[in-house]
């Protein structure tokens, strides 16, 4: 039989996790996690990961396997997640495939562009760049090498712009000439479904739950981070406010209201990449789970 991989996207705060147990427990199948920044073990409250309670009605993968200290692609993962969902299907028809970053969806699903090796002390310059320039001039340096690249990357995300410029200065050719958007085949059928709702629902889901994040002792876990803060992993939201916080730049309630700001301005790119994959078929955040069930069983093979 066909085995099918269901995957659950959409914007933060939407209820993707809840969502992604109760249809593990339907099927009774493993979920694997494409959430970014829900990898890492010392991230726990500022990324939403899954709580003891929810790790123990469905079993997970690929959350908090990974430390801030160590260097974990997108390339790293899709090779992981594959070698995953092989052996969950070889035993089930099911598999579950839960996250808010397309990228990482994306390499699981469709696949990675090939790039080249390039030198890695070209990263090591880029990211001491970030550091004592800011993100501003490796921004100008991308709309000069590749300004096609730049007009479709998140470029207020470092690691993005980062990754697209050691590329064109490794290799003297623009990083958008790699991408060739050519889709592999995959021995499973890719069952895309997404959550949303209108604009200012998620805005609000967005507000409250980072309310609640504080209440959780949010800041004290970016507390024990504080030595880590360079680290790529670590520039993210709900991090890196809370350390200009904690190193006395910003005072904690204008901290938050970054934190709302920058994690709606988030979702907002969010749903700007999942638009694109005419393969979604999008739910009302308020549907019922038999409407998922329905239309999974509807495109299983």
């Amino acid at each position: 039989m066909t085995k099918n991989l269901i995957v659950i996207t959409g914007p933060t705060a939407i209820g993707k996790t809840s969502l992604s147990i109760q249809l593990a427990k339907y099927f009774n199948c493993e979920i694997v996690s494409a959430d970014s920044r829900q990898f890492y073990k010392e991230m726990s409250i500022g990324t939403a990961a899954p709580t003891a309670e929810e790790l123990s009605q469905a079993k997970h993968h690929c959350i908090q396997h990974k430390s801030v200290k160590e260097i974990y692609t997108v390339g790293d993962f899709e090779k992981e997640a594959l070698e995953i969902l092989d052996k969950l299907f070889s035993k089930n028809d099911y598999a579950i495939l839960i996250g808010g970053s397309g990228l990482y969806v994306d390499a699981v699903t469709k696949g990675l562009d090939h790039f080249p090796e390039v030198d890695p002390k070209i990263r090591q310059q880029l990211n001491d760049t970030l550091e004592t320039k800011g993100i501003d001039v490796l921004q100008e340096q991308l709309k000069e090498l590749d300004p096609i690249h730049y007009s479709n990357v998140d470029i207020h995300n470092p690691q993005r712009v980062i990754r697209a410029l050691e590329i064109c200065m490794g290799t003297g050719e623009p990083y958008s000439s790699f991408l060739t958007k050519s889709k592999k085949n995959r021995p499973f059928k890719s069952i895309k479904t997404g959550i949303t709702a209108d604009r200012q629902i998620i805005y609000d889901r967005i507000n409250l739950r980072v309310d609640l994040m504080i209440k959780a002792g949010l800041i004290d876990e970016v507390k024990s981070l504080q030595e880590y803060q360079s680290l790529n992993a670590l520039n993210t939201v709900g991090y890196k406010e809370i350390f200009k916080y904690l190193n006395k730049e910003w005072d904690l309630d204008f901290s938050i209201s970054e934190i709302k700001k920058n994690t709606r301005r988030f979702a907002k790119r969010q749903l700007t990449w999942f638009r694109k994959d005419t393969e979604i078929e999008w739910f009302d955040y308020q549907s019922d789970l038999e409407s998922f069930i329905t239309y999974i069983k509807k495109n299983s093979l």
